[in-house]
């Protein structure tokens, strides 16, 4: 396989890397805020999906420096992309989590 398609496909695979980690994140940080053991959670999907992460990195990488290079980039924009699309899914605005009292 040519060099610029490997590496485009290691970058693809950081970004899917990116939205499993920190599209985890999310939904554990949701899903732990309302359980009644949140430490079970939050633990838990850390080590899955540093696990998960890791692996990915190890695999894709392949001893190629090029392509871990190529595969963390993808995994910081889809970092970039994830932190967006969850900030506008449902927050609240500032200004109405700023009131605490008169």
């Amino acid at each position: 396989m040519n060099e610029p398609l490997t590496l485009l496909l290691a970058g693809l695979a950081g970004a899917l890397l990116g939205v499993i980690f920190f599209g985890g994140l999310w939904w554990t940080v949701r899903k732990g805020l309302t359980s009644k053991q949140p430490a079970f959670w939050f633990l838990g999907s850390m080590l899955l999906r540093t696990g998960i992460v890791l692996a990915g990195f190890y695999f894709v990488a392949n001893q190629h420096m090029e392509r871990l290079v190529a595969c963390l980039l993808g995994f910081v924009i889809a970092r970039l992309v994830v932190t967006q699309v969850t900030r506008t899914a449902g927050e609240t605005h500032p200004t109405q989590e700023a009131r605490h009292a008169p």
